[in-house]
């Protein structure tokens, strides 16, 4: 392997695969993101925590990183746009997984003798109507779906089953009980797939874009529905604004903002320039293609 020399950043194209870190174990759904993202040959690298996988692509440990950013049921995991903007990394692609949950054991456990179900609490919530249905079996919260998975297969309980994905299943070679035991099948969540600065993005034509950025304005009257009108005025449609706290800074806020559109195409520059004279912060998270 290459290693580098004082002073110097170890090269990651160089030698070995390319390698994305995501929240969770090997084959949580954030890898089911990364493989319809990139593809099935890249080498993954798990972090316990969100901090820690954009820590690992910041710090040049990985060449990139996968990280959802909302959920159609359950809305936006806001730790996530907090690290957006306490880290300076580039949205490059996004891409939307339809979340389809599991009932998995170690081989050789039949259903009727399950009584406790691991899981993430996430999980656990948009199985409802499963657990109605089966009054019998207790819901333990875990601290990942996948993760739920391999403590099965190390542990082997005689009594217990874990909520997760049907590649989860595959990866530790447990095994499938029922499928599909979600309560609602429009259940899907956005990824963001994210690169350092600098990181080449090719351009191409038959496609729709779409920009992600973040503001901050003072609070006084009418300063949103300003900035909100340097798109409103040029026919921007902007599909998605979120608001987060501003640490230090009682009742001021960050303000997420999508739209479709190109950040260097020329209307679009019109509006950011204009959104630039009355926003106190203003910064481009990226722009990529839009999800199908």
């Amino acid at each position: 392997m290459q290693s580098a020399g004082p002073g110097q950043r170890y090269n990651p194209d160089v030698g070995r695969r390319r390698t994305v870190s995501f929240q969770g174990e090997k084959g949580a759904f954030s890898q089911v993101a990364v493989q319809q993202l990139l593809g099935p040959e890249v080498e993954v690298r798990p972090c316990q925590r969100f901090e820690e996988v954009f820590r690992a692509l910041a710090d040049g440990d990985v060449d990139a990183a996968v990280v959802p950013i909302e959920n159609t049921l359950h809305g936006s995991v806001h730790e996530n746009y907090d690290h957006l903007v306490n880290f300076e990394l580039q949205i490059h692609a996004e891409t939307n997984v339809r979340i389809s949950h599991t009932l998995i054991a170690c081989p050789g456990v039949p259903f009727r003798k399950l009584r406790r179900v691991f899981s993430h609490p996430v999980a656990l919530n948009q199985c409802v109507t499963f657990f109605r249905e089966n009054p019998q079996l207790e819901r333990v919260p875990f601290y990942d779906t996948a993760g739920s998975v391999k403590m099965l297969m190390e542990e082997k309980p005689a009594d217990a089953a874990a909520i997760a994905s049907a590649i989860a299943a595959d990866l530790y070679g447990a095994k499938t009980l029922k499928r599909g035991i979600e309560d609602d099948p429009s259940n899907f969540t956005r990824f963001f797939l994210l690169k350092r600065p600098g990181s080449r993005q090719t351009r191409t034509g038959e496609v729709q874009w779409k920009t992600s950025l973040v503001f901050q304005t003072r609070n006084v009257p009418g300063a949103l529905f300003r900035c909100l009108s340097a798109f409103a005025l040029r026919d921007i449609s902007c599909t998605k604004i979120e608001s987060r706290p501003l640490r230090g800074k009682p009742w001021e806020y960050w303000f997420y903002l999508d739209f479709l559109g190109r950040a260097d195409d020329e209307i679009p520059q019109k509006a950011l320039g204009h959104l630039s004279e009355m926003a106190d912060f203003l910064r481009v998270l990226g722009t990529y293609p839009k999800a199908v």
